[in-house]
């Protein structure tokens, strides 16, 4: 049985051409199901009911592919938990059937491309921070604390008598956010104990 799935971004976008286009195709216009929202929502109620309803020997249609998926990798897992479902899918505007061999190759095709994809972004992360390293940037999110507080916090985090509450208050830290920059404070402290990290 076909299944149809149509989605615009906005509540003032009209489904009427996408469902036009899947009833010309042959899909009964009772088993089309519509969303409408945007691509990037995790969680689209009309896409999560077609899910719950496929069954083996199913074909989810769709006008294009982005109606369906966000992006590659997204659509590439939808694919992959509609197969999972021993169902298929078909996109009318590009032509492709996964219920295909040659259907099928293009989006194995496809997740090829995702995962180098993937793998160069990562690459490239990962060289960006050592080059950051070697110039002496520390990569991640920027302080809480300007360079004139973080004297201030020197002075307090290096007096034991002085409890972490106090200083967290203070400037408006976390602990986590000291410890990020003064490291442990090993001395025991007036406000239970030691602090140290550990």
């Amino acid at each position: 049985m076909d299944l149809g799935y149509a989605r615009v971004s906005t509540a003032d976008q009209v489904l009427d051409a996408q469902i036009a286009a899947l009833t010309g195709a042959g899909v009964d216009p009772s088993r089309i199901y519509t969303d409408r929202i945007s691509g990037a929502k995790a969680e689209r109620p009309g896409l999560a009911e077609l899910m719950r309803s496929l069954r083996p020997g199913d074909v989810v249609v769709v006008y294009r592919l982005d109606r369906l998926g966000r992006s590659l990798l997204d659509l590439l897992d939808l694919v992959r938990r509609i197969e999972a479902a021993g169902a298929g899918l078909r996109s009318l505007h590009e032509t492709l059937d996964t219920t295909t061999p040659t259907g099928r190759l293009l989006f194995h095709l496809f997740g090829a491309i995702a995962e180098f994809e993937r793998g160069l972004v990562r690459e490239r992360t990962m060289a960006g921070l050592a080059a950051a390293r070697v110039r002496g940037a520390k990569p991640g999110r920027k302080s809480a604390l300007t360079a004139e507080k973080l004297q201030l916090v020197r002075v307090l985090w290096a007096d034991p008598t002085v409890p972490v509450v106090h200083i967290v208050k203070e400037f408006r830290v976390s602990r986590r956010t000291l410890y990020r920059e003064l490291g442990p404070r090993t001395a025991h402290n007036s406000d239970g104990g030691c602090d140290a990290d550990s």
